[in-house]
């Protein structure tokens, strides 16, 4: 879909818009949302960033997603100069003179980490990440030493808590500069509690009519309101009674392993579950990253199985596809 093929469809007759979920847990499936709780969670973005009309917003992800559509509606809501770039891993790398020809700088982006760790590999596009005054960073958890760079940065920028059927983010957390806090805050109108399991429920009757039970274990803050992201309770690993999160042993590698991989798991007559690894590479590359599982990891954390892979299991918005992930190691190990 383009933004012009949106925008139409937007201003249609119909009460709602077909938006489609990722597919990171699962298969993708298609929804209808309405278009009055998009305008209400856009206007609440826009009022908790500041944002006037005439102040200009990058679009630099497929509309064919929540985000690419959430941020086309919210420079309608605020009557936003909309920037529009084609999606890659690389967005800002014509934007210093595109802005420079418009006379004006991005004030507002939403962008992907892979977007924007892309960005920080090149000194130029860099400078242009700085000088966005907002950028908000959802679709998938920072690693460490990601963040860690972020700090550093001046400009406003924030990690985002949200999923399609939410509308986008409903909590967010700033990551740079001294105001940099490891807890999101909920926006206003946003209710949260957490269920037995300490999956977190979110009740924001303005943008979700159901009360949504998430399957994101969270730590909440003893405000009760703000939390902290442990993993997915479907990406936890029951390894001999331990529960393992995939999320936090991959953020704890990332470090250390130059290839890419994702931590996944595989049944286990004797431990139940057991923890596995595809490494984009080949056989020559295990022995290293075996060395780095030993070195940093717990024993009972350790892949018990490392899988050379030409590819790993990516959704169409660069998430980690979980569930063929899964099968992929399952598949390997019974070879």
């Amino acid at each position: 879909m383009t933004v012009d093929e949106f925008i139409s469809q937007w201003h249609d007759a119909s009460d709602t818009v077909e938006v489609h979920t990722s597919g990171s847990t699962g298969e993708p499936k298609v929804m209808q949302v309405e278009k009055r709780r998009m305008l209400a969670s856009a206007k609440a973005t826009c009022d908790f960033l500041g944002l006037q009309p005439g102040d200009t917003a990058l679009l630099c992800m497929s509309v064919d997603y929540i985000a690419g559509k959430m941020m086309v509606v919210r420079a309608l809501e605020r009557q936003l100069r909309l920037m529009t770039v084609e999606p890659s891993s690389h967005p800002l790398a014509e934007i210093p003179d595109f802005a420079d020809e418009m006379g004006k700088s991005v004030d507002f982006a939403a962008m992907v980490p892979l977007q924007v760790y892309s960005s920080l590999q090149v000194p130029r596009e860099r400078e242009t990440l700085s000088r966005i005054r907002h950028i908000i960073i959802g679709g998938g958890p920072l690693d460490s030493s990601l963040e860690q760079e972020l700090r550093g940065l001046d400009n406003a920028i924030w990690h985002s808590y949200g999923m399609t059927e939410t509308l986008s983010h409903i909590a967010l957390r700033r990551v740079s500069g001294n105001e940099a806090s490891p807890w999101f805050t909920p926006m206003p109108g946003v209710t949260l509690s957490t269920t037995a399991n300490g999956c977190l429920v979110i009740d924001a009757p303005h943008l979700c009519p159901e009360r949504l039970i998430t399957r994101d274990v969270v730590e909440m803050h003893q405000d009760g309101q703000r939390f902290k992201v442990l993993g997915r309770i479907d990406n936890v690993i029951n390894s001999g009674g331990v529960k393992i999160h995939i999320e936090q042993v991959e953020n704890t590698l990332k470090a250390q392993i130059a290839q890419p991989f994702l931590i996944t798991k595989c049944p286990d007559a004797k431990f139940g579950e057991i923890v596995v690894m595809l490494l984009l590479g080949s056989e020559d590359d295990i022995p290293a990253a075996q060395m780095a599982c030993e070195q940093i990891l717990p024993k009972y954390v350790r892949p018990k199985h490392i899988f050379p892979v030409s590819t790993l299991p990516m959704t169409p918005t660069g998430k980690p596809a979980r569930a063929q992930a899964a099968s992929m190691a399952e598949s390997m190990l019974h070879i």
